[in-house]
């Protein structure tokens, strides 16, 4: 006989929970999973130890004996189902991370099936940000059956609670790493996440990551995607805890809660599934001095390191007045390689702030709209993208005061570029324009329908079809007299063909003047002889207080709310009122006339109408008082408010043109400071070429000099030489000379034009009678010494006479050369003699 198993029912269920022996614990957490289902509320004591010694669940969760484990988890989502939120809070760090890796990735479905519940029971109880934190890193891990079985968990969630719920974005960053991983498990349980998502977000989840996948991944995506395009709008299966008590509060107030339907419809913006980066953060050090530097090129290396910075989905917003400025500024540059740049970073810098663009409108409009006149094609394609941001970060009411002063220019491109913009607007908007921008944008539009230019003509008449699309042929009517049916049928035909997002829609006649009708015939009834109609008044009195109590409800409120229609009570005391107003009458019966009433009665004939429009209206005097008096201070408050707007409007306005006039300035000083450098350059080079010149001058007088000495030199050469009275004296000074040598030096001298430097030295020192061998000798002498040598040297007088005049001749034409060049360099830079 076998040995029977010893009891340990002594023992706390606690420690049996943890037991070694597999069947002590399953019995401890069968026990535990019935005991929490018999607890009155979440406070029971029974909940105390499971509480505290929370990472208790941790080891249940991990249990190595399967059969253990599944009653285990059962236990788990027993104790979160009736424990509450401090359970769930408790023990949600300790346990997910178990049910991941032991419990999803079981073969035993019910054990799959629990750790799906209790997942799903932690997203229910709190929030799912913690939830979904705790599961992320397991997207990561290095078995892909915990990958897959943790993308299984998130379609879960996603499914019971929705992606409105439950925030995607951390989610959709992991899925480009999921689509590449090696399993296909993995890759096939990504695909359906990611149909799950497209369900809620539509095509919103594309930028996200769409563009990371392969080319076979995108066709296999698109093809599931269109299966479930067209079906029905995906709706919320569970309810968060927070969820269930607002509508048992709102149940016991006596509200019926309806479905929301219509928010499953919205279209998500793939603008808020994205992180705001910090563009201010990672401006270059240097790109203000940058964008203010003389060349084009370094200008343009500025806007591009700004465009990589802020050509992100989505920015973080900062002060970017400054770089608003820059912007503005670059719109004027000259080179048109940094006005596309610039018009590039205003587009990106739109679509990446949205809203917090609208302040930086007033700098950055203007500029953009007076660049219209470029006509190259990629800088108004720049231009138009630019203006479609500036439009998706503002609206046509905060653009349309610049719109309309810009299709009053006078350059017919920047008219008609504006009109495209105006177009494009109205077809995008999806609030139709005021009575004052209908008004404004048909009268620009009319005028502009005599253009000279056709295409300004053609853009006109699609505005005014457009607008009429909006607002409907019966509106546009008195903007269409005057107009010649050519241009009507012409505006009919874009009428015709517009698709526009926005429609005017007139409101319903309001219905509060049939209500106040019967108190006014009532009131009418206090004459005498109205004895007879006082009964039938008094009957149709309690069909009045019906509708009373539906004045008094919410909006949500049920229409048979017993709660609800106990607070239209207060009127009830009012009904003796309304007995004795028809009695005061009786007094007065019997006569006709002002005579036969007694002064008394005219004072109670006047409180009857006051009661009776209490009765209608459902309020009492207290009430009515306090509604007069709350009416009073929300028209003071709106009063506030509106002169707090313009007064911040005006301010705002004020500093707007201030930062324009400061930029303004600084650009005059740019510009007066860059006059200034050319002008001193100007300068430096007109110095340098003076000086130039000057030396060229005084080099050319120095050669007319010598060549004047030359020709003097050859005159006297040619001369008659006189007889030398002292021949004898001659020679001996000569001191052995030789004559022959120095006389056939001069000749040869005298033939050629140009000679060296040591011969035209020597030759002045001869004139100047000065001997270069150091002594020195007269005139006379001198002249006497050289002609007689001359004839000496020579053959003959004949040909001595025949070579000097050749060599004057060839001097005087040198000269002459030499003058008229002289002359034209005077008169080529401008220098008097």
């Amino acid at each position: 006989m076998a040995e029977e198993e010893p009891d340990y029912s002594h023992l706390p269920i606690t420690e049996r929970a943890v037991h070694k022996v597999w069947k002590v614990r399953k019995s401890a957490y069968e026990e535990a999973a019935a005991a929490f289902a018999k607890t009155p509320d979440e406070s029971d004591p029974y909940f105390y130890p499971w509480i505290q010694d929370s990472g208790l669940w941790k080891k249940i969760v991990l249990d190595s004996n399967v059969a253990a484990q599944q009653e285990g988890i059962a236990a788990l989502c027993a104790f979160l189902k009736y424990g509450g939120h401090q359970a769930c809070t408790r023990t949600r760090q300790h346990t997910i991370s178990g049910l991941v890796e032991k419990g999803l990735t079981t073969t035993r479905a019910a054990t799959k099936g629990s750790c799906v519940e209790a997942i799903l029971l932690y997203v229910e109880l709190d929030t799912p940000g913690p939830v979904i934190e705790e599961l992320l890193p397991f997207l990561s891990h290095k078995m892909p059956k915990v990958i897959a079985a943790s993308i299984q968990a998130l379609i879960q969630i996603y499914q019971a609670f929705g992606a409105r719920i439950v925030d995607p974005k951390p989610v959709l960053k992991h899925l480009p790493k999921l689509f590449g991983h090696a399993d296909k498990t993995v890759r096939a349980e990504t695909t359906t996440l990611c149909v799950e998502f497209y369900k809620w977000l539509k095509d919103a989840i594309k930028p996200m990551f769409f563009n990371d996948l392969k080319p076979v991944q995108q066709k296999e995506l698109e093809d599931a995607f269109d299966k479930v395009k067209e079906g029905e709008a995906p709706k919320q299966q569970r309810l968060l805890r927070s969820q269930q008590v607002a509508i048992a509060v709102a149940q016991e107030a006596g509200e019926e809660v309806e479905e929301e339907e219509e928010e499953a419809a919205v279209e998500v913006d793939a603008y808020d599934l994205f992180e705001p980066v910090d563009a201010i953060s990672k401006l270059p050090g240097d790109f203000y001095d940058m964008t203010a530097s003389v060349k084009w090129k370094e200008r343009k290396d500025a806007l591009d390191a700004l465009l990589a910075i802020v050509n992100v989905p989505r920015i973080k917003d900062g002060d970017f007045n400054e770089i608003m400025r820059v912007l503005a500024k670059s719109m004027k540059d000259a080179n048109i390689a940094v006005v596309t740049v610039a018009a590039n970073c205003i587009e990106a810098l739109s679509k990446g702030l949205r809203g917090a663009f609208l302040k930086h409108k007033s700098v950055i409009l203007s500029p953009l709209l007076e660049r219209l006149k470029e006509k190259k094609q990629s800088v108004a394609e720049a231009l138009t993208a630019a203006l479609d941001g500036v439009f998706i970060a503002t609206s046509l009411s905060d653009c349309i005061e610049e719109i309309i002063e810009h299709l009053k220019h006078k350059n017919p491109q920047v008219k008609y570029e504006t009109m495209r913009w105006l177009i494009r607007c109205l077809r995008e908007t999806k609030t139709p324009p005021t009575k004052a921008e209908q008004k404004a944008i048909a009268e620009s539009a009319s005028k502009l329908l005599g253009d000279t230019s056709e295409p300004v003509r053609t853009s006109s008449a699609e505005a005014m079809g457009t607008l009429m699309k909006i607002l409907g042929e019966r509106q546009m009517n008195p903007y269409l007299e005057g107009l010649d049916d050519i241009r009507k049928t012409k505006i009919k035909e874009f009428f015709e063909s517009a698709v526009v997002k926005a429609k005017e829609r007139p409101p319903p006649p309001p219905p509060a003047p049939v209500a106040k009708a019967p108190p006014k015939k009532m009131g009418a009834k206090k004459p005498a002889g109205a004895a007879s109609k006082a009964a039938p008044a008094k009957k149709e009195a309690p069909p009045a207080a019906a509708p009373a109590p539906s004045k008094l409800a919410p909006p949500k409120a049920a229409p048979g709310g017993l709660k609800l229609q106990k607070k239209p009570v207060a009127p009830a005391p009012i009904s003796p009122v309304e007995d004795e107003a028809p009695a005061a009458p009786k007094l007065t019966f019997g006569g006709r006339g002002l005579t036969s009433r007694p002064l008394t009665n005219a004072a109670p004939a006047a409180p009857p109408p006051q009661p009776i429009k209490q009765v209608d209206s459902g309020l009492t005097a207290a009430e009515r008082a306090e509604l007069e008096e709350l009416r009073n201070e929300r028209e003071k408050y709106m009063r506030a408010s509106n002169d707090d707007k313009a007064e911040r409007m005006r301010l705002l306005q004020e500093v707007n043109d201030l930062q324009m006039q400061n930029a303004q300035l600084i650009e005059d000083h740019t510009r007066d400071n860059l006059n200034i450098r050319a002008k001193e350059a100007q300068l430096v080079r007109a110095r340098a070429d003076a000086e130039q010149a000057e030396a060229e001058n005084s080099k050319l007088q120095r050669e007319l000099e010598r060549v004047k000495r030359e020709l003097a030199r050859s005159v006297r050469a040619s001369s008659p030489v006189q007889n030398d009275p002292e021949p004898s004296y001659r020679d001996s000074i000569n001191g052995g000379f030789n004559s022959a040598s120095l006389g056939h030096r001069e000749s040869t001298l005298g033939r050629n034009s140009k000679r060296q430097s040591f011969a035209s030295t020597f030759s002045e020192d001869r004139e100047n009678g000065y001997d270069p061998r150091g002594r020195m000798a007269s005139p006379t002498f001198s002249s006497t010494m050289s002609a007689s040598e001359a004839g000496r040297s020579s053959p003959g007088r004949a040909s001595a006479g025949s070579d000097n005049a050749e060599s004057w001749k060839r001097a005087a034409e040198v000269t002459n050369a030499l003058k008229a060049r002289i002359e034209q360099m005077k008169r080529q830079n401008g220098i008097g003699r």
